[in-house]
């Protein structure tokens, strides 16, 4: 059974931090590709940042750039997502996700790649 457990959310002020993590059981963790998307409410979900099999290659939406920094650890089968400088737009629940992929270093940008979903982490951001 694959179970994908974000944690780390929480309520934080504008300007702080908060690292997400994302442990990962069921699968082969270092073969598959993984992404952090986000949903506020009545919005769709976005892709946050993604992050090939190796952790080598990161992408990040354009709005976190320079804030949120996506990574891995291949040994301990978890996901991270850390978080500066927060703002409160950043406020949504977070998800993380593992896609196939189609080779070492692919990122996976659209939703529709990835397999296998988290329940999902609420970060709420106070200005």
């Amino acid at each position: 059974q694959v179970q994908l457990v974000e944690s780390g959310g929480g309520l934080v002020q504008a300007g702080g931090s908060l690292r997400l993590s994302c442990a990962v059981s069921g699968l082969v963790f270092k073969t598959y590709g993984m992404g952090w998307f986000r949903q506020a409410p009545e919005t769709e979900r976005e892709l946050v940042g993604a992050i090939s099999r190796t952790g080598r290659s990161t992408a990040t939406t354009d709005s976190v750039k320079g804030r949120f920094t996506i990574s891995r650890d291949n040994e301990k089968n978890t996901l991270y997502l850390q978080m500066n400088n927060l703002k409160p737009e950043d406020t949504a629940v977070y998800y993380c996700a593992a896609d196939r992929g189609l080779g070492s270093e692919y990122l996976a940008r659209r939703e529709i790649e990835y397999e296998f979903w988290g329940q999902g982490t609420q970060v709420t951001v106070s200005s």
